[in-house]
């Protein structure tokens, strides 16, 4: 009995009673803790998330500009279409040679597989003015053309107002006037009269813009007979434009200059006018990289003002992590904290500046008449850098503030 009574505890009787364990944070615990300083700072923390959302905007806008003006050549390329050719006379072998298509062009192009519609062109010599006392070499930069029936359909254009020259119309004195053309000329709807060549020609259509055919925006159009009887033109077209089916375009492409001129193809030069927009679409964001680059580094001067905004937080608050620490708050939960608050502080930046770029590419887009692009992978990528500069922001000030001894805390507080 008395060696029981005296006897102490056995192995692992009432071993560890005295050791006291840690809290664990839950994570709503977490977030109260991390949003506990942003809440007691609120105007440091609109000027230190600023220049993350400045960053984040930057990016944001620029990728959404480029998206925006990519998806509206893609969809000008989509209505014009990517099957159109045009054959026009190369450089001759022998210098100081004029090289001319055959008259018989226009027909040969058509008989080719494949083949769904043709028209044509060919430059006059001629000039057109308002009147006949506006000086003949005052041109504008505007050239007369004859053009064929089909020309119109070929390139997919639209009359803005007026009609389109037809087997009546383009037999007598009309004329039809690109877009820049009749802005040139002062001309705003059909009906009135422009001298061209020797006479007075009377305006019978004003075209849309034709992105696919920039020379026909800057031309007065004459019908092809009328040129012939009013303008000596010799019937030999400049150029001849074609649209064929979509797979057969390599095809069409491969015999279209022998077709054109079967006794010196080398002479005939063939062209896609549709590779224009396409390389435009291709190469739309080669600039904006680096004003991306710019949006990075203003990304990275938001995430140095926000590791010094951490830095000023633990030094200003030395002696509630020392209370923390002195009742019982671990290293681990001390760094916890301050990791947390830097990211909140992050990702509140990161969302102004998401929303901000999107306003920026909205108002762009909605200014030019484009659609409104914002791609998911740039508002992810720019919202997840904001979380990773976050984090490395507040690793040496959560660290910082998990070493401060709780007695050396409270007694320099």
């Amino acid at each position: 009995m008395n060696g029981t009574r005296g006897r102490g505890p056995g192995p692992g009787r009432g071993r560890g009673r005295g050791k006291l364990k840690a809290a664990r944070l839950s994570p709503r615990d977490v977030a109260h803790v991390g949003s506990s300083g942003l809440r007691s700072r609120p105007m440091r923390v609109v000027l230190s998330a600023l220049g993350i959302a400045i960053g984040i905007a930057t990016m944001i806008s620029v990728v959404g500009i480029s998206a925006s003006s990519q998806a509206q050549l893609l969809r000008e390329l989509d209505k014009l279409g990517t099957n159109l050719l045009v054959a026009s006379p190369g450089e001759s072998m022998f210098a100081g040679e004029e090289v001319k298509l055959p008259e018989e062009s226009v027909g040969m192009v058509g008989r080719i597989k494949g083949v769904q519609d043709v028209g044509a062109t060919a430059d006059l010599d001629a000039t057109v003015r308002r009147t006949e006392k506006v000086d003949e070499d005052d041109t504008g930069g505007i050239a007369v053309k004859a053009t064929t029936a089909d020309l119109l359909r070929v390139l997919r254009g639209e009359v803005g107002s007026g009609s389109w020259l037809n087997a009546a119309t383009g037999r007598y004195p009309s004329v039809v006037l690109g877009h820049v053309a009749a802005e040139r000329l002062g001309i705003t709807e059909p009906g009135r009269q422009v001298w061209l060549g020797e006479r007075y020609f009377t305006v019978v259509g004003i075209l849309d813009p034709l992105p696919l055919a920039p020379e026909i925006e800057r031309s007065a159009l004459v019908g092809w007979e009328g040129a012939k009887r009013l303008l000596d033109f010799d019937g030999h077209p400049t150029s001849v434009y074609e649209r064929s089916a979509d797979a057969a375009v390599e095809d069409v492409r491969k015999v279209m200059a022998a077709t054109v001129d079967p006794q010196n193809p080398q002479n005939v030069k063939v062209t896609d006018p549709s590779s224009a927009l396409r390389a435009k679409a291709a190469t739309e964001g080669a600039f904006s990289s680096l004003l991306l680059g710019l949006g990075g580094i203003a990304l990275l001067v938001g995430g140095v003002g926000v590791a010094n905004t951490m830095i000023i937080s633990v030094l200003e608050r030395r002696y509630e992590i020392g209370l923390r620490r002195s009742l019982g708050a671990t290293r681990g939960q001390i760094r916890i904290q301050f990791v947390t608050e830097s990211l909140l502080l992050s990702g509140l930046g990161g969302l102004a500046g998401v929303a901000l770029g999107a306003a920026a590419t909205g108002v762009y887009a909605q200014s030019g008449g484009l659609p409104w692009v914002v791609p998911l992978w740039a508002v992810g990528g720019g919202f997840g850098a904001t979380l990773v500069i976050g984090t490395v922001a507040g690793l040496y000030p959560a660290v910082r503030a998990s070493r401060l001894s709780p007695t050396l805390a409270l007694h320099a507080a």
